[in-house]
């Protein structure tokens, strides 16, 4: 008699957090700190994600012979926000149809637009496959993945997911050593203009690039502030808890640079990173002062000279700025994935995105003639 094929299962857990950190990280890998359990955990310990945020963690597990071999960081979502691919348009469209949108699910890393794996483990066809049996055993509208990995995209197409393109700017290391290397790269006139910003940016003003232990209770408390005055004026409110950062501080603390800009010993302004394997990735900016160039100085060109000095491959500086790109920051390609199980529904996004990836290529392609590299640097990619 033939052996058995081992049962293959799917369930949603109750957060990361209730899930055995060396198991997760076992999938997640160690090279992108987002993914990490110890920063999802933190959101929901933090009180940043559950209760009353929008965000219900349910992550998507798949079990075989009772070992978890997948997994997928997922949340059921009752509104669009913090989530930085936006299908506000969408939501209007079925909720005039008569349908509701919310709650929705979404695999993604909360309020964190950086391109990853969503899709952890051995079997992707039957994570993708839960996803979906979420969605229509709860009559829910959609499921969505946001800012995946590029080698993830052929995963979602086989399984009919609708691929959406976005645009962001990441700063691409061509073997630098140094930023005075980086400037090497760039035209005369736009080297010029980088070193009369930073002279004009630093002027009077005193830096601290922190890590680890050595960022202080007073660094924390100087980081929240300026947190909490650029989340007023962006979104209303921040999305992240004070305790969210005493958390990652304690447990993944290792991974956190900060870059402070002190007047007379104070802090006027702060810009908070991660160190993941390859990348730094720029997430939190505020000031308590305004300086001409002082927001690229913290959250460009140092993340720049930081990732030249530890031999980094890539900065990312977060979601949107085209003001980037005058700086050495690429635009690039980054995907979402799109589950919709009305067919009507599905069809009218479809033709929608088949446009908005047109448009994307065309910006993308009049953005890169705008870099302000010397003929030759730049151009791959």
């Amino acid at each position: 008699m033939a052996d058995r094929e081992p049962e293959i299962v799917a369930r949603l857990a109750p957060g990361v957090g209730s899930l055995p950190a060396a198991e997760w990280d076992a999938m997640a890998g160690t090279g992108d700190p987002f993914l990490s359990h110890a920063f999802l955990s933190a959101l929901e310990e933090s009180g940043s994600v559950g209760g009353r945020s929008g965000w219900s963690p349910v992550p998507i597990l798949v079990e075989e012979a009772g070992r978890t071999v997948a997994a997928a960081p997922a949340y059921f979502k009752s509104h669009s926000q913090g989530e930085y691919v936006f299908d506000h348009g969408w939501a209007d469209a079925w909720q005039r149809a008569g349908g509701d949108y919310y709650p929705k699910l979404q695999i993604a890393v909360p309020f964190t637009p950086v391109p990853g794996r969503r899709l952890l483990g051995e079997r992707p066809h039957a994570l993708l496959a839960a996803a979906e049996a979420v969605v229509e055993q709860n009559g829910l509208s959609s499921a969505h993945a946001t800012f995946i990995a590029p080698e993830e995209v052929a995963e979602y197409e086989a399984r009919g997911w609708l691929i959406r393109h976005g645009i962001q700017y990441h700063w691409l290391n061509r073997g630098y050593a140094s930023f005075e290397e980086f400037l090497g790269a760039l035209s005369s006139r736009k080297r010029k203009a980088v070193r009369k910003e930073r002279a004009a940016a630093r002027e009077g003003l005193e830096f601290l690039a922190l890590r680890g232990d050595e960022i202080g209770p007073e660094h924390w408390d100087a980081m929240w502030g300026f947190y909490q005055d650029t989340g007023a004026r962006k979104w209303g409110r921040p999305y992240l808890t004070r305790a969210f950062f005493d958390l990652a501080a304690e447990r993944i603390g290792e991974r956190i640079l900060l870059f402070l800009a002190l007047r007379d010993g104070r802090p006027i302004a702060g810009a908070l990173n991660w160190a993941g394997a390859d990348t730094l990735y720029g997430r939190y900016w505020g000031c308590t002062e305004e300086v001409p160039f002082l927001h690229f100085e913290l959250c460009y060109y140092q993340a720049i000279e930081w990732a030249c000095a530890h031999g980094l491959a890539a900065v990312q500086a977060g979601a949107q700025g085209e003001h980037k790109l005058a700086r050495g920051y690429e635009p690039v390609l980054t995907y979402s994935a799109h589950y919709l199980p009305n067919a009507s529904f599905r069809e009218a996004v479809a033709r929608f995105l088949e446009g908005e990836r047109a448009a994307v290529a065309a910006e993308i392609a009049e953005m890169r003639a705008e870099l302000p590299y010397r003929r030759g640097e730049g151009d791959a990619g």
